[in-house]
């Protein structure tokens, strides 16, 4: 079912965490009760979330996090303390205990990593300002979820002594560090690196998996959770020099069973409940997105955002997170809160994290239409709005669209070969930083008229658009093109399927992506192959011809020469051989032409290359002489310069 599921949802582009749970509804005792052995899913399930953290510790970076460190902990701060706090004061003005208020106050404030970073991924926005606003937020809450699994269990005490429990935690925490750079630093280097020297990946694999499991049951001894144990096994191993053979080995056991967690979260959900209880969940599910979008959002306002990133960064973080479910188990076995308040808590994460994809779909038509409200100038451009420079009146220059790795290598190369260009750049931090360096840049969306002609792309001669997703580089080419006919538009395309798109909004060459970097990666295989130069020239444009079709002509780079037309001239390089025919004797005395029909071309003598030889020109030995001819003079040719053909 699960499979039939995240099928149809591939298809339409949904999450896979959404079919998931989906899948556990369906299933689940509640609906078709297909699955009665619920307390084995959640076995699986824990499995899962323990493999999950300790990929998490895996990937755990402190030199990244520092990085990002003001987003991570000002950004993280902020959006978890504010959101718990609303909701702790929400819980309390219904008349809940303040354990449970503040309980349910940080259950709410985490988002989901696993859905929302992956739709980033999908969409190649991780690494946009936008997208690393997300992403430190949330490896904040990531980072915020060890001491909350703490902290959750000091909340089940009725008879709580504050001072002697954050005592008792404190000495936890001295531990819990010793313990992680003793394990760190000397303990499991060594031994995996006793491991590895037997050259046995099972037996690597399985130490993993008893490291983990190890940890995980020892912190659990101590009382705290397995998940947690299993968050610090990760961290013991994540800079040694053995950490990314260990996550490649466990990410398809960590997806596996981490889907398990989500079907079994499904599975929980009491659809009975849900149609008993519908308005106070409609009403629950509505405050939910609102509130966190309005804190998530203003967060990111905060941060520098301009009005579309804070709707971005609003709507991306509305939802419940999937460590809540973790956290909200324990409360209920913990009595922190009761069956009804964790039912309504199911019902709520499990409709906010489905309607998450369509919410961040929306996000960038709904900043759209507030654009077009007449708003003050510090909502739209942000607290700090990047100062424009002015642009020279340029002509026949070039013009430069996109904010990533390809665009921004382009835009470097042109200013090192001196070529007069202008980029666009949708990301305040990077256009920032251009601008510092002295680069011309406007910032804003290439897809509004006003920024293209600030980039004089009405006279511009070549106009490269390097986006990566498809209805953007649509609308930029339609724009463009509709700003100047004469203009070369060079776009850059994901897949195959969308040159024809690009192609006849106006585009001049489609250059796809994955097929280039394929071809390149073949090329390299032919030459080390040794395939003559002509003959990889015939085969690349072959495959050209095969994946683009029509398409293939206009390409004006990759287009068969004179010489691969000519199918039995090759050029081939000789090298001249001590004692042969032709040392010490001058071009017109070997009679080169006469005796092997071959032309000379150039010689290369040392690192220096002798080009249009002249008649008196002195072979020497080792040059190696570069020639022209077919098959049997190239032989006759090989004769002369090494020990065969005399010289009459």
């Amino acid at each position: 079912m699960s499979t039939l599921i995240n099928l149809i949802f591939t298809k339409l582009k949904i999450p896979t965490v959404v079919g998931y749970l989906l899948t556990g509804i369906l299933a689940g005792p509640h609906l078709l009760a297909l699955v009665h052995g619920e307390h084995e899913i959640e076995v699986l399930a824990e499995i899962g979330i323990i493999l999950l953290l300790f990929t998490i510790g895996l990937e755990f970076s402190l030199k990244h996090l520092l990085k990002i460190r003001k987003i991570v902990f000002f950004g993280g701060l902020i959006q978890v303390f504010i959101t718990a706090g609303i909701f702790y004061a929400t819980s309390v003005f219904y008349g809940l205990n303040w354990q449970t208020s503040l309980f349910i106050g940080f259950l709410v404030a985490l988002s989901s990593s696993a859905l929302v970073l992956k739709i980033l991924q999908e969409r190649s926005e991780l690494s946009s300002n936008y997208g690393r606003t997300i992403l430190g937020i949330l490896i904040f809450q990531d980072l915020l979820l060890v001491p909350l699994l703490l902290f959750t269990n000091l909340l089940g005490q009725n008879d709580l002594n504050i001072a002697s429990e954050l005592l008792f935690l404190a000495l936890k925490a001295i531990f819990i560090i010793g313990f992680v750079y003793v394990g760190n630093k000397w303990l499991l280097p060594k031994l995996l690196q006793i491991i590895a020297m037997t050259k046995n990946q099972e037996l690597f694999m399985m130490s993993i998996f008893l490291i983990c499991l190890s940890i995980a049951l020892l912190t659990s001894q101590l009382g705290m959770s397995l998940a947690f144990g299993a968050f610090l096994a990760g961290l013991m191993i994540s800079e040694s020099q053995y950490n990314h053979s260990a996550f490649s080995n466990l990410i398809p056991f960590k997806d596996t069973f981490t889907s398990f967690f989500f079907v079994s979260i499904g599975m929980l959900l009491d659809l009975k409940f849900v149609v008993n209880n519908y308005q106070l969940l409609i009403f629950s599910v509505v405050l939910v997105l609102f509130i966190k979008t309005i804190i998530a959002g203003g967060t990111g306002f905060i941060l520098g955002h301009t009005l579309r990133g804070t709707v971005l960064v609003g709507l991306a973080l509305s939802q419940v997170g999937e460590f809540s479910f973790i956290l909200a188990k324990i409360g209920l076995d913990n009595s922190i809160i009761d069956d009804y308040f964790y039912q309504l808590f199911l019902a709520v994460a499990v409709i906010t994290m489905a309607i998450t994809p369509f919410l961040m779909n929306v996000s960038r038509p709904l900043a759209n239409l507030l654009l077009k409200l007449p708003l003050p100038n510090f909502l739209i451009n942000g607290l700090f709005p990047l100062n424009e420079i002015e642009i020279p009146d340029f002509k026949n220059h070039l013009v430069v669209i996109g904010t990533d790795t390809s665009a921004l290598k382009l835009s470097l190369m042109a200013k090192l070969n001196n070529l007069r260009h202008v980029s666009i750049i949708f990301d305040p931090l990077i256009a920032k930083e251009k601008m510092q360096n002295g680069d011309l840049v406007v910032y804003g969306d290439a897809v509004n008229e006003p920024i293209l002609l600030k980039a004089h792309v009405d006279t511009a001669e070549i106009i490269l658009i390097s986006v990566g997703r498809l209805i953007p580089s649509m609308a930029i080419i339609e724009k463009v093109r509709s700003l100047n006919k004469k203009a070369y538009i060079i776009a850059r395309a994901k897949h195959i399927q969308n040159v024809e798109e690009l192609y006849r909004l106006g585009a001049d060459q489609v250059l796809p992506e994955k097929l280039e970097i394929a071809i390149d990666l073949f090329n390299r295989v032919l030459v080390k192959k040794l395939y003559p130069q002509k003959e990889v020239n015939r085969i690349l444009t072959n495959i050209r011809n095969l994946n683009l079709g029509e398409f293939s002509e206009k390409d004006m780079i990759n287009k068969p020469s004179i010489f691969d037309e000519l199918r039995n001239m090759n050029i081939s390089a000789i090298k001249i051989e001590l004692n042969s025919p032709a040392e010490g004797k001058s071009l017109s005395e070997i009679q080169l032409r006469n005796k092997t029909g071959v032309t000379l071309l150039a010689i290369k003598r040392g690192s220096s290359i002798v080009e249009h030889p002249v008649p008196d020109t002195i072979f020497k030995p080792k040059d190696i002489v570069y020639v022209l001819g077919d098959p049997e003079q190239v032989n006759l040719a090989f004769e002369l310069f090494t020990m065969g053909l005399e010289i009459n």
